[in-house]
């Protein structure tokens, strides 16, 4: 398909807008609700100020996710009446390894329930206490897993990495200084692996090039240290490479998806992201490594042709994986996200740019500049924007985090409020009601205020913490919305 500088399909509009296009038509609709504001703020409350914990009846655009909220294909949908549910060799779940081995070009394939349930496998495999693991940004689940496992992670990215408004095009990048300094003052021997994450999910979407990948893979070798890919995003991270990478300007993302696999020993991904269903997978093309975590695979998922998947699940993401080759499908949902940053950055918002994958991510640091950090600023900006708007996003920051052992917060290195942009989801005029209503948050920044725990889950408490705000700032935002919108919802 051809396409712009930008990656959008090459219609130009007579009215010299830049917006993008559609190449699906809707033919199956959920209905939304919007509420009023004062139903919001009892569904906040009643929610502990976590968006996790709001119930979908009181959320208009969901913008939590993109991990198991993708809109599937038609072609999808078919496929799973087609499903061999047989307990063991099922035909389905042949059709799964062609499909992997035609979009990652890899001989062998463990199938899981979902993403955190690889990085539980390659975890148990592979970490031991006292390794080491770089990587170019941690997710929460699978710094988790390392570090139950005895490991440590070391987080090391650019300088480009934390910068919030900037135009490096691979910001996802590893530090090959770094690493080269972790394996000389550690030992090979104490590296377990190196991880890359297509795309940094944590720190705006942002993509690595093929060019770093290949020095990552370079300095590995000559250490004997195995590269581990977490290919969640990687039909994102093999668009932003298409359209910023010279060298692969006119190379197929299935080359280019080809050349990244390629270079990784071991690859995983969550199928909740990369093919629109549940479900995961690890895929590589070293069989002494694929011996090691098969063994795993009937203790903690099911049997090896299933993986803890319905069959049916199984067939969708064979579907899922080729359809990742279709550039039309996966430019379809960075193109929104690119939409909604430039006007963000136009309207002065502080917005991550130069515009990544999964979503939108707006500095909540710089947002509420007047929060402290200790009181959660991106979890506060979270809540107050589903207050104003009925949007639900998500808190990328120090609720995202976990305390030290002497119980104070490890604070983020960056406060982030994402909101997702699941493929095929939304329409435009959704993505400006959004866009809008964070206009408004944004003038009226100074009422909102922070937050505090009242209840903490010892592991991963973005899930199922509470929290309540440290003044009555809620109440004000909401007097302040009646006064400017009147009865609006």
């Amino acid at each position: 398909m051809s396409t712009s500088s930008n990656g959008s399909p090459t219609v130009k509009f007579f009215s010299g807008e830049d917006i993008p296009l559609e190449l699906h038509k809707v033919r199956i609709v959920q209905k939304l609700n919007l509420i009023p504001i004062e139903e919001r703020h009892k569904a906040i409350v009643e929610a502990g100020f976590n968006t996790f914990l709001l119930t979908t009846k009181t959320v208009f655009l969901d913008m939590l996710t993109d991990s198991g909220t993708n809109a599937m294909s038609d072609n999808q949908v078919a496929s799973m009446l087609r499903a061999d549910d047989a307990y063991a060799g099922s035909q389905s779940y042949m059709r799964l390894e062609e499909a992997i081995r035609e979009a990652f070009n890899c001989r062998y394939f463990l199938p899981v329930h979902q993403g955190r349930a690889a990085e539980n496998i390659i975890s148990k495999t592979f970490v031991k206490a006292g390794d080491v693991i770089p990587m170019n940004y941690h997710f929460t689940t699978t710094k988790a897993h390392i570090e139950i496992n005895g490991g440590t992670i070391f987080e090391i990215y650019t300088d480009e990495a934390l910068k919030v408004k900037s135009t490096h095009p691979f910001k996802g990048n590893l530090d090959i200084g770094k690493l080269k300094d972790i394996i000389k003052k550690y030992g090979a021997d104490k590296v377990a692996y190196v991880r890359m994450e297509a795309s940094t999910n944590l720190i705006g979407g942002q993509p690595f090039s093929i060019a770093n990948m290949r020095e990552v893979r370079q300095v590995a070798r000559e250490h004997g240290i195995m590269v581990v890919l977490d290919a969640s995003l990687i039909g994102e991270n093999a668009w932003f490479i298409k359209q910023r990478e010279p060298e692969f300007r006119d190379r197929s993302i299935k080359e280019i998806l080809h050349e990244m696999i390629g270079l990784a020993d071991v690859t995983y991904f969550s199928s909740r992201k990369v093919s629109s269903t549940r479900g995961g997978g690890i895929a590589t093309n070293n069989e002494e490594i694929y011996k090691k975590l098969k063994d795993w695979i009937p203790l903690y998922e099911g049997f090896y042709t299933y993986g803890g998947m319905s069959i049916r699940e199984v067939e969708a993401m064979a579907v899922g994986l080729i359809e990742t080759l279709d550039e039309s499908i996966i430019s379809q949902s960075p193109s929104f996200i690119r939409y909604m940053v430039n006007e963000l950055d136009r309207l002065g918002i502080p917005v991550v740019t130069p515009a990544g994958g999964l979503g939108v991510h707006i500095d909540a640091g710089q947002f509420l500049s007047h929060v402290p950090q200790t009181e959660y600023p991106a979890g506060a900006l979270a809540a107050a924007y589903f207050l104003v708007s009925g949007v639900r996003g998500m808190e990328r920051g120090t609720i995202s985090s976990v305390r030290d052992a002497q119980g104070k917060d490890v604070l983020a290195d960056i406060e982030l409020l994402r909101l997702a942009m699941p493929r095929r989801v939304f329409t435009l005029s959704q993505v400006k009601y959004a866009t809008d209503r964070l206009h408004w948050l944004f003038q009226n920044r100074h009422l909102v205020g922070g937050l505090r725990f009242y209840e903490e889950p010892p592991v991963l408490r973005f899930f199922g913490g509470k929290l309540e705000p440290t003044t009555p700032w809620p109440e004000k935002l909401v007097a302040k919305f009646r006064a400017d919108f009147g009865n609006s919802l």
